[in-house]
């Protein structure tokens, strides 16, 4: 019965279309023609040595009701593995042969970090889609401009503007399903909830955000074939922020933010049974944003202070807390209409506590002192743009990352690109060499069983060239790159005989290469169609989970200014994988097989304040696996709807 509710409603959604009239060209990433993130210069995009992409806020309305990691994984050259998986499944960032501590997160220009983890990452799903306005995606060694973890791609999110009224409210709510391939029901048992109040009067600004995302259809680990399925385990993330400011000048504006988040996610044992442990999550953040503009230039400076609190209800129970100061600031000058620099320096204050049960008691007991656990850098940088007016461009800089415990590192890059205009079509050939670093985490550092506090940084350097021929409606573009690892801080067996491990940097160099393919075409206003392509040759060591082939592809067709109906496509390849055999006590290989998955999504604005939306994800209802044993979302529908005021 609630099968044939959510069609029907959909129906009656799809003949609402009659009733509009007004045409539309549609906004979407595709037509944005200026990028920030690869030199932190508002540029013309056929200036920049880069391929970025841009996740627009219509792609991001189209997607309503979904997970960040799931729209980032249409991406060309991310694998998000965990993305259409229980919703509280850990995920890994599989990014050119890279692993999640090679991919840096920023929020509103400040890169995050989570010392609590053993990789030193964030967690994606701390973040909700519901209040961003647009995602830049950029990959490569950046660590010029970015800092530590920016090994193989930077993900800039930035969130939505207050509004320009004294007054203004927006909601949205999505209802859905949450259910495996195996399921034969339809229950609503997912539930993403979004409220925004803000505005601007006279010079002053605010904005309050509360944010709710809600699953409990799905099991962690998937039942042996044949058996009841396992119990679904819990998936619950809360966020709310509040941010103030005041534009001082026309030029000079300041704001703070107060963020509290809570994520709680069930998950089953490792030996691929049924069990009913948590992970629960907190973090409180505060942090703020000055800009002045000046006639040559801009000073920046972004801050962020995290306190995370994670504790883990399993066979092995523990509890984790971290403390992070992460800033950025930067003075940007333009010297004519050729040269743009940029001097800046950014840095990290990371301290940690650990607690777990030792063997036959029942309290807590601390393993790592957050007096001893603790670090700091701090990185001096420098960046210049070249831009003539005969087609060359240069982005080239150098970062020290001055560390308190293993002294100086030096990183650059050389980004070189050159651009003419062939009849109606702009060509654009680039390339890159660029280095980058990846700080140890605390856990790897100062755990009293694996950790070394000998560590050195690990080092990535990537170089890649390629093209990209654009103009109004269409463009295309191609990148290979090849990237090599060095100081790969690894886990080690140190004795076999007494099963002792311990984090030490290898002497290996590992290699990956591959290419990246997008294509973007306008054929006429309504309809946009967009696909990637990405190849990546992984060295051995990494290659786990990370297919060697994955197509990502959709049209998005806008028949009226109130109407868009959208349908994707996404074919990832057959993967390796690893598991725990609990008979024989070995790890031993499992091949995860090819999967196609294809998804549907429309939306109308029915009045001025009232927008409906509808998506059905894996249409076709496939059975396939993410990582071995693990349950994943088999045809799921959302249907929900945005009020503005």
């Amino acid at each position: 019965m609630r099968t044939i509710l959510f069609f029907s409603m959909s129906f009656l959604l799809g003949t609402s279309f009659l009733f509009s009239q007004q045409t539309t060209v549609l906004d979407s990433v595709q037509k944005l023609d200026s990028v920030y993130i690869d030199t932190k210069v508002s540029i013309d995009r056929k200036q920049s040595g880069k391929t970025v992409t841009v996740i627009s806020q219509e792609t991001i309305q189209q997607n309503a009701g979904k997970s960040v990691a799931q729209v980032i994984n249409e991406v060309a050259g991310f694998e998000i593995n965990g993305s259409n998986s229980n919703n509280g499944q850990n995920l890994g960032y599989f990014v050119r042969g890279g692993r999640n501590r090679q991919v840096l997160i920023l929020v509103d220009g400040v890169p995050l970090n989570d010392a609590s983890q053993i990789s030193n990452d964030y967690d994606l799903r701390l973040v909700s889609l519901a209040n961003i306005e647009k995602i830049e995606v950029m990959k490569g060694a950046s660590s010029v401009l970015y800092g530590s973890g920016a090994a193989t791609a930077v993900i800039s999110i930035t969130t939505k503007d207050p509004s320009k009224k004294p007054f203004a409210v927006s909601t949205t709510s999505m209802f859905g399903t949450d259910r495996s391939a195996e399921d034969d029901t339809y229950p609503v048992e997912s539930i993403t909830n979004n409220a925004v109040i803000s505005g601007s009067m006279g010079k002053f600004f605010y904005q309050a955000e509360a944010n709710h995302r809600y699953s409990n259809g799905l099991s962690a680990i998937a039942a042996p074939e044949g058996e009841d399925a396992f119990e679904a385990d819990l998936f619950n993330n809360f966020n709310a922020k509040v941010n103030v400011g005041v534009n001082i000048t026309k030029d000079i504006t300041i704001s703070q933010f107060v963020a509290f988040d809570k994520l709680t996610s069930g998950f089953d044992d490792f030996s691929y049974t049924d069990a009913n442990y948590t992970n629960e999550t907190k973090q409180f953040r505060t942090g703020g944003h000055f800009e002045w503009k000046f006639k040559k230039g801009e000073y920046v400076f972004n801050d962020n202070y995290s306190v995370v609190e994670r504790e883990i209800t399993s066979s092995f129970p523990a509890q984790y807390d971290a403390k992070v100061y992460n800033f950025d600031n930067y003075l940007q000058y333009n010297f004519g209409k050729e040269f743009k620099a940029i001097v800046g320096l950014g840095g990290n204050l990371s301290k940690m506590n650990s607690f777990t049960i030792p063997f036959g008691d029942t309290q807590f007991a601390q393993d790592v002192d957050e007096d001893t656990a603790q670090f700091n850098f701090f990185d001096p940088y420098v960046n210049v743009l070249y831009t003539s007016a005969f087609g060359l461009n240069v982005s080239t800089g150098a970062r020290m990352n001055i560390h308190s415990l293993y002294g100086n590192h030096l990183v650059y890059q050389v980004n070189p690109s050159y651009n003419v205009d062939i009849s109606t079509f702009n060509l654009k050939l680039l390339g890159s060499y660029s280095t980058a670093y990846i700080t140890p985490s605390l856990f790897q550092i100062y755990d009293p069983i694996y950790g070394n506090e000998a560590l050195q940084p690990e080092e990535n350097t990537t170089l890649e060239g390629g093209f990209e021929i654009s103009n109004k409606r269409f463009r295309v573009s191609a990148v290979c790159f090849q990237r090599e690892e060095e100081n790969f801080v690894d886990f080690v067996v140190v004795d076999p005989d007494l099963f002792t491990y311990q984090y030490q940097n290898t002497a290996k160099t590992f290699k990956a290469s591959g290419l990246e393919v997008e294509v973007f075409y306008t054929p006429i206003a309504q309809v946009t169609l967009t696909a990637n392509y990405t190849n990546t040759q992984a060295d051995e060591r990494f290659a786990l989970r990370i297919p060697e082939h994955k197509v990502n592809a959709s049209v998005q067709y806008a028949p009226t200014a109130k109407t868009n109906v959208g349908l994707s496509f996404m074919n990832v390849s057959e993967r390796d994988d690893t598991f725990f055999n609990p008979d024989t006590f070995e790890s031993e290989t499992a091949l995860l097989e090819s999967y196609s998955l294809l998804n549907f999504n429309v939306s109308h604005q029915l009045t001025k304040n009232l927008k409906l939306m509808l998506g059905v994800d894996n249409i076709l209802n496939t059975d396939f696996e993410e990582l071995y044993r693990y349950q994943t979302k088999g045809r799921n529908i959302r249907l929900g709807f945005g009020l503005r005021f």
